[in-house]
């Protein structure tokens, strides 16, 4: 094998190392395959399979795999989801970088495929309180969170394990930004609430200028999210913690 070469960003870096070692990998969506080609020259997973919906980005990740010398060890398919793996074929499922609800989509539809998977390490980009919530009522429990700062933009990621269903709820501050960062004082959390605080502040602003039961009914459900963030800062200002990123 190749020494290691592959640069993962922020983002993939943070999700490589939520991998358990030896564990054998199902990259969906899997884009270049960098995520994969990574943890074989790191000699983390024993082999992967990568998919992608899209004919180019499988193309893309293929020239990779083949330029590290990978192709015996991970293998492509193209598929929508998990639609063309099989239960039992992989331990480690990867679903990085897509919006929630699509992501909530291939996890129903593969039902079946996900018997198999020891950990699923999720990144959804959208509608996250819901995922969390979804995960949770859907036979899962979340064991590990992570949140990195990247090119201005904030990525949350998760750790989840076959549980019970109907196990733990979480509340809704907890849904809305993650119990594990909070106990943690997540430092990015703390810097992403803050924005978030500001960025309430000044829809508040325009909306208490603006008529009409709509506004008001939006100026409501504001204030409700503005009092969510207020209570998760309330926890880094209580322990004192040092808030720097």
């Amino acid at each position: 094998m190749a020494g290691n070469h592959v640069q993962l960003s922020r983002r993939l870096k943070a999700i490589a190392d939520m991998v358990t070692e030896g564990n054998r990998l199902v990259d969906v969506g899997c884009d270049h395959g960098y995520l994969p080609v990574y943890l074989m020259l790191n000699h983390k997973i024993p082999g992967a399979i990568a998919t992608d919906v899209g004919k180019g980005p499988l193309a893309r990740a293929q020239e990779h795999i083949s330029k590290y010398g990978m192709g015996q060890y991970i293998e492509t398919r193209l598929c929508d989801g998990l639609k063309g793996v099989h239960s039992g074929e992989g331990d480690t499922l990867v679903i990085a970088g897509m919006g929630g609800p699509l992501m909530e989509r291939i996890l129903t539809e593969g039902a079946e495929a996900l018997n198999g998977f020891k950990e699923l390490i999720l990144q959804p980009q959208s509608d996250i309180p819901h995922f969390r919530h979804f995960l949770m009522s859907h036979g899962f429990r979340i064991v590990q969170e992570e949140m990195v700062l990247e090119d201005g933009k904030y990525y949350p990621m998760m750790k989840a394990v076959p549980g019970t269903i109907g196990g733990e709820i979480w509340t809704k501050e907890e849904e809305m930004f993650g119990k594990l960062l909070l106990e943690r004082l997540h430092p990015v959390l703390f810097s992403y609430l803050e924005r978030e605080l500001r960025i309430r502040e000044e829809i508040s602003g325009q909306l208490e200028k603006a008529a009409g039961e709509g506004a008001k009914k939006r100026l409501n459900e504001v204030e409700e999210e503005k009092q969510l963030i207020l209570a998760a800062l309330h926890r880094y200002e209580s322990k004192g913690t040092d808030r720097l990123a």
